[in-house]
């Protein structure tokens, strides 16, 4: 899959006084995405968590280009941009009827639930794109 697209649109209370969209709340957005990503892709955040597995945002970034108003459709095209054993890194586009609005990106590292850096199980690794034959056994 090359990247799925998540559509949001534009609430009043995600927006300032001049009815453009606080900056801190594309990062909700993205997170929104994601999480649709993930659901596409076959598995859901929820379940790896009942598996021990949880994926902290380590890093983010957004670069705006131009403003997201109230009541604007948003979409958002998600994609996986890097992925070993050990993280996941998403890019993500964000534009109102085509004109960009933002680009993203925000990278994870699989722990455990002792909060401690973990290898992602191997039953997951097709679900990220990862060969099983490329990537070191778990232990």
């Amino acid at each position: 899959m090359d990247s799925h697209q998540t559509l949001i649109r534009v609430r009043y209370a995600e927006t300032d006084q001049m009815g453009i969209a606080h900056h801190a709340i594309y990062y909700v957005w993205m997170e929104v995405a994601r999480v649709e990503l993930c659901e596409v892709l076959g598995f859901r955040y929820r379940d790896m968590e009942r598996d021990g597995i949880l994926m902290p945002v380590v890093e983010t970034t957004c670069r705006y280009a131009s403003s997201a108003k109230f009541d604007d459709t948003v979409a958002i095209d998600t994609k996986l941009a890097g992925v070993n054993s050990r993280m996941v890194r998403f890019s993500y586009h964000l534009s109102v009827n085509g004109r960009p609005v933002a680009t993203g990106a925000t990278r994870h590292v699989f722990l455990n639930r002792e909060m401690k850096p973990t290898r992602l199980p191997r039953r997951y690794y097709p679900l990220f794109g990862l060969d099983l034959a490329a990537q070191p056994a778990v232990r």
